[in-house]
């Protein structure tokens, strides 16, 4: 019997790696969760536990490259050969560049790109030794298509991409077959609308359509599990990604016309807001946001992009019977 996965997930007290802990947790998986202490992170070991996965909770902040080295050796300890490296942890503000102090712009970019580049740094020490293994990073629609009012958070997105991109390549000039992948999301209903510092007039929101944290969970266990360059969830984020190389100019204009409504609600910001940008929310906010009504379960367009086979044999054999079809008339209309 071969032993159970180790994985390791980032950003795993809340959202989307909560999600994915979950995910892998079903399977039986040795599961390493690292997040900034918080009860959310304890909260998401106890239900790795009870769907059958094991659980190590790491309380540490990933921007700190000598911790997160720890915790891949501790991980590698106590849990055995790291499989998986799932980078997902992020921290944002929401305002127009001009009221966000270098400060901030330093902390949001340390913790989403920088890292992302820690966490891959750690996992690639371990994994190339054994010449295998899977990095998935976790990215975004945004990583090809920046928004207003998220510049900081865009930018990052954008890094990760140039630096995945970049270490792909090196990895298959020296014939490492450590496969590194990049996730690249829709908009989803997390708790980072309710905690991601922000200075807009009112509630931050995801930009409709909106998926459940599980669809995401559901592309990045498959992205981790099979050799694809990249995979999109959602079709709002092929929409984004090719809209944007073939109409950049009339993405820019739409995004000025619909970018600041469409990331607002109708309700001002509480004066109470919780702000996780420097210290983590010692709550657990748990793994959905407060859009419950508005999102999505599925994904058909994630359905078929992790099926292409079963897509491909159908569409032959529809374009056969639809040719056989006419043949048929045209038999018949000779007679």
């Amino acid at each position: 019997m071969s032993r159970p996965e180790v994985v390791v997930v980032t950003g795993a007290s809340a959202g989307v790696g909560r999600a994915t802990a979950h995910r892998f947790a079903r399977d039986g998986a040795r599961v390493a969760l690292i997040a900034r202490s918080s009860d959310g992170l304890d909260m998401a070991a106890a239900e790795v536990r009870r769907l059958g996965g094991e659980a190590l909770p790491i309380p540490l902040d990933v921007s700190d490259a000598d911790a997160v080295e720890a915790a891949a050796e501790r991980i590698e300890r106590e849990l055995g050969p790291i499989d998986i490296w799932i980078n997902d942890a992020m921290a944002t503000i929401f305002a127009p560049v001009h009221e966000i102090s270098p400060a901030e712009f330093r902390r949001a970019t340390e913790v989403t790109y920088l890292g992302t580049v820690y966490g891959t740094m750690a996992a690639l020490k371990r994994m190339r030794e054994r010449n295998r293994g899977t990095i998935v990073q976790v990215g975004s629609a945004l990583a090809y298509r920046a928004i207003p009012l998220q510049a900081p958070y865009c930018g990052a997105k954008f890094a990760i991409r140039g630096f995945t991109d970049a270490l792909r390549v090196e990895l298959m000039h020296e014939g490492i077959d450590v496969h590194i992948t990049m996730v690249q999301l829709s908009a989803f209903n997390t708790p980072q609308f309710q905690w991601g510092r922000t200075r807009l007039p009112r509630r931050p929101q995801p930009v409709p359509p909106i998926f459940q944290p599980e669809v995401a969970a559901q592309g990045i266990h498959w992205a981790a599990h099979h050799r694809r360059r990249e995979l999109n969830v959602g079709f709002p984020a092929v929409k984004a990604i090719l809209g944007n190389k073939l109409f950049p100019k009339l993405a820019d204009r739409r995004l000025v016309r619909l970018g600041y409504a469409g990331q607002m609600g109708k309700l001002p910001v509480p004066e109470d807001r919780p702000d996780n940008l420097f210290e983590a929310v010692p709550e657990d906010y748990g793994t959905h946001g407060r859009f419950d009504a508005r999102s999505k379960a599925y994904s058909l367009q994630l359905w078929v992009t992790t099926h292409r086979g079963l897509v491909a044999a159908g569409a032959l054999v529809v374009g056969a019977l639809l040719w056989a079809g006419a043949r048929g008339l045209r038999v018949g209309s000779r007679r």
